[in-house]
């Protein structure tokens, strides 16, 4: 039986090329590699052709393109028979949308407000502008509606297996609400000329029983549809009759489908609208995903009722929850979830291993939900980085960015110019809706109603633009004394930066925010408003930071970009450590249980390519050089037109370091990969171009760029240079990597290894981290590495064996001693000697089992700046292991024993008895 707490996870992507059988293929390797639980992508039916699962259309079934419900239960086997737990990336936010193939989603544009469905999507019904009916708005065209209308490109369709009329723009289905069947149906039989058939006049008269607004309604409409489909003849009646709406034929069938389609429950509009007048709660900015309200109970029951069954069957171990800053109201969720996996379990209820999605802020703690042992680790990620990189090479890169961007180091500035860009094109419409709420909010009162809807607006943007974190976590019953400070400060910055009349301005937004109007004594606003105000601001500030700092700031701001990373600081400093070892005897006793990545599907590079970067640190000025000599030698392949450079300066810097970190010769496809990173890296940075604005002449350019640098013939002094640098920074990106991954795997949490990663991992940005993985080929390494030579690896450490190997070995430990890592303490061991800096050691102890860690950091001494492996007697100093018995004994290890052949090492020690008893006596010893 999987244990509640993994041992160690393994992210596999599920997709129609891997689906459950391969999934299940593989689950023997991931048991010998030392593995405990699959930690699976999103695996409910998902839109055709979903390379990663996030977009579902159907909660509540398997995804057939994975192999459905067979497909999982041999899957389901294949774990069972090797011990290995189960844990689900479940989304419950979002849905995919439009298209034809989410049912709940089609009842509602069906049946408008009336649907069942209608109140597990957040739509605002009543913001349409010049509309005499509610209706959400369909950004689905690719022109605008009059052009799509007028090419007909929107057209009528009889779907005869149904009895059901829909609109259709390729591949969008449109149904047409019931109540306007009656009038479509008399326009096609006098259209066809039926009037006097036996099928038209049955079909008339089956129009005629219906009349008045509203009907056929919701009751009444089956049999409908039923009786229309059982008249013989009908669908050939209407197949002709449709001509009468075949738009583009004629002004007046242009017309009458325009105002067929007036009178539904949507409008459909250019999909640039999307950005200002979208009426429905999205994913970030993705029209296709629309947010799910989950906090409904009905909505929760059905979302999430194959997972209870999958957990009533004890065929599911685990949950990581999906994007949690999205769900309105987090804490009931975590509390009914708790309660929903109870129920499943029944009487032999157990724990339930639950992770979530939450990129943490600079000292933000993790709120405590019922049931949650941790995140997904990307803040753990982030730290790892900042421990191991060279806290001396970070202010001269500093400086070397200033001069290239002509800016300063400071990330603030870049931040808030990038939220300001993504409030203004990309989220404007979800502001729009919150900044209607609060001017509703101040007009329901006479004492706030002379606040200006402009002014509320200007103001309510200066918090978000000033907000520092993800969100805030209030409830009904109000704010956290933390919350409550954190929109405090917010507010005095904001005030700080405005420049009109204040006249009590902010303190009304402050007290809108925290629920305070709310409070006795106070003028009395609405309740249910002012709750959903302060609701809603806090899923709409998680995007607004995501898309503006990991989707914008990332790739404006290139000081160093192994520091650019999902949960991460571009501008972060160096982590001491002693700041480290505090941060894990912290999570050893606080959230021991949560996860440690150092890639996932969503980091903005492999974990190897990061730690080849993290290299520049160590050789600043060398870098510096280097790129100034390839500016030079890269000139002539610029791409100029007037005014424009492609790339742009900034832009060219952030591509050598990106070059570095994945650089790769032997790759047939290593051209397209970089040219497809850089064509997602400038969009997202919304600078030259962008997604919602692409400029093809730049993008062109910086493909003509990459073309143009990386051709043997064109440029190869530029290549012989890069290659010579790129050889010393995987050799200490290497070292960073060993050191990397022991943190990974002997830290307080659980290690998630991101497929294919047990080998180098010099991916790029997604899709490119989704390539498929060989596992045969990493199958067959591991059978010939059961007894690995570490020497030898050493000597060959660019094939990436030798982190497989270490990787294995880590493993195999873990397995070994479950409690030392799963509930064992954390002690910092001292360093002494001329390298103390350089070498991090810890204890992981619980009972007599203990596990003494070391890993060196820093390699350029050691290396001759990159050029060879570091011998071990280069490294002088010892650490202090008084307390724990070691073979030979003593109080001391010599660094340069330790450190032979690898400069990381992990032992199996025990603790020693007197170091036990002095450890009863003091609770508080570390």
């Amino acid at each position: 039986m999987p244990l509640a707490i993994p041992i160690a996870t393994y992210r596999l992507q599920l997709t129609a090329d891997f689906d459950f059988d391969a999934a299940a293929r593989v689950v023997p390797y991931l048991k010998r590699l030392g593995i405990s639980h699959v930690y699976a992508s999103p695996f409910m039916k998902a839109r055709k052709g979903s390379t990663h699962g996030y977009d579902v259309v159907d909660h509540t079934k398997f995804n057939p393109e994975l192999g459905g419900e067979a497909g999982f239960a041999r899957l389901s086997e294949a774990l069972k028979q090797n011990d290995l737990g189960l844990i689900l990336d479940f989304v419950p936010n979002h849905v995919g949308v439009h298209f034809a193939d989410n049912p709940w989603w089609l009842d509602v544009l069906e049946w408008g407000p009336v649907s069942p469905h209608a109140v597990s999507f957040d739509i605002d019904w009543d913001l349409l502008p010049y509309r005499a009916r509610g209706g959400v708005l369909l950004p689905i065209l690719g022109s605008s509606y009059g052009q799509a209308l007028e090419r007909g490109e929107i057209e009528l369709r009889y779907d005869a297996s149904e009895g059901s009329l829909s609109a259709w723009y390729y591949e969008h289905r449109l149904p047409i609400a019931p109540e306007r069947y009656g009038e479509v149906l008399r326009t096609v039989v006098r259209e066809a000329g039926a009037e006097d058939s036996a099928a038209g006049r049955a079909v008339l008269q089956l129009a005629a029983q219906y009349r008045g607004l509203r009907h056929p309604n919701r009751i009444e409409a089956p049999a409908f549809k039923a009786a229309l489909r059982a008249i013989d003849g009908a669908a050939d009646i209407i197949a002709r009759g449709l001509a009468a709406y075949r738009a583009g034929d004629g002004a007046s069938q242009t017309l009458a489908l325009h105002h067929l389609l007036e009178r539904q429950h949507y409008k459909l509009g250019h999909w640039r609208l999307a950005s200002s007048d979208i009426n429905y709660r999205r994913f970030f900015d993705i029209n296709t995903l629309a947010g799910l309200r989950v906090e409904d109970a009905a909505t929760f029951e059905a979302s999430h009722s194959l997972v209870k069954r999958l957990i009533a069957e004890d065929r599911l171990q685990g949950l990581r929850l999906d994007h949690i800053d999205g769900l309105r109201d987090p804490a009931q969720y975590f509390q009914r979830l708790r309660r929903l996996i109870r129920a499943a379990q029944g009487p032999k209820a157990k724990p339930f291993y639950m992770v979530v999605e939450k990129i943490l802020g600079e000292d933000e703690k993790l709120p405590r939900f019922a049931g949650v042992h941790g995140t997904t680790g990307y803040e753990w990620m982030n730290v790892i980085g900042q421990l191991l990189v060279d806290g001396s090479g970070l202010d001269p890169l500093g400086e070397i960015w200033r001069q290239i961007s002509n800016r300063s180091p400071n990330l603030v500035p870049v931040l808030r110019e990038a939220k300001r860009r993504v409030l203004e094109t990309l989220l404007t419409s979800e502001f729009t809706v919150l900044a209607r709420i609060l001017a509703r909010i101040a007009n329901g009162h006479y004492s706030s109603r002379d606040f200006s809807a402009d002014s509320l607006r200007q103001a309510l943007e200066l918090y978000v633009l000033h907000f520092p974190v993800y969100r805030t976590y209030l409830t009904a019953a109000g704010p956290t004394t933390h919350d409550r400070a954190l929109i405090s400060a917010t507010i005095a910055r904001a005030r700080a930066d405005w420049f009109a009349a204040d006249e009590g301005i902010f303190d009304f937004l402050r007290d809108a925010l925290t629920m305070d109007l709310l409070k006795p004594g106070r003028p009395p606003h609405s309740t249910p408003r002012v709750r959903r105000f302060a609701l809603k601001v806090q899923q709409f500030t998680g995007p607004m930071m995501a898309k503006s700092l990991e989707d914008t700031t990332f790739y404006r701001y290139h000081r160093l970009l192994a520091l650019n990373e999902v949960g991460g600081d571009p501008a972060a400093s160096a982590l001491p450590a002693d700041d480290f070892h505090a941060m894990m005897q912290a999570r050893a006793r606080d959230w021991p249980h949560g996860m440690t990545a150092t890639a996932t599907h969503d980091t903005k590079r492999g974990e190897d390519a990061r730690a080849r970067i993290m290299a520049l640190a160590e050789i600043p000025g060398e870098w510096t050089s280097a790129v100034a000599r390839w500016k030079v030698l890269n000139a002539p392949h610029l791409v100029l037109d007037g005014e424009m450079r492609a790339p742009s300066a900034t832009f060219e810097y952030m591509l050598y370091q990106a070059l570095l970190g994945a650089w790769d010769p032997a790759d047939k496809d290593f051209v397209d990969r970089i040219q497809a990173y850089a064509l997602k890296a400038a969009r997202e940075g919304k600078q030259e171009t962008s997604w919602l604005n692409p400029h093809a002449p730049y993008e062109d350019g910086i493909k003509t760029f990459i073309e143009r640098i990386l051709d043997r013939n064109t440029s190869p002094e530029f290549l012989q240079a890069l290659d010579t640098l790129a050889q010393r920074t995987a050799l200490i990106g290497a070292l960073n990597s060993l050191s990397q991954v022991t943190l990974k795997a002997t830290m307080p949490g659980v290690p998630d290894f991101y497929q294919g990663t047990e080998l180098w991992d010099f991916s790029l940005v997604d899709p490119d981290n989704r390539r498929p993985v060989d596992f045969a080929e990493r199958a067959a390494a591991l059978e010939a590495l059961e007894t690995p030579d570490w020497h030898a690896l050493a000597q060959d450490w660019r094939d990436g064996r030798l982190k497989f190997a270490w990787t294995r070995h880590l493993l195999r430990l873990r397995n070994e001693l479950p409690d030392v890592f799963t509930s064992g303490d954390y002690a910092p061991l001292a360093v002494s000697g001329p390298h103390r800096d350089h070498v991090v050691a810890f204890a992981r102890r619980h009972g007599r089992d203990a596990v003494i860690v070391a890993l060196a950091k820093s390699f350029a001494p050691f290396t001759q700046r990159g050029r060879a492996w570091p011998r071990p007697e280069t490294f002088e100093g010892a650490i202090d292991v008084a307390g724990y018995t070691l073979p030979g004994g003593g109080r001391e290890i010599e660094l340069s024993k330790l450190f032979a052949p690898l400069p990381v090492a992990v032992l199996k020690t025990k603790v020693a008895a007197s170091a036990k008893r002095a450890a009863k006596r003091s609770p508080s010893h570390a």
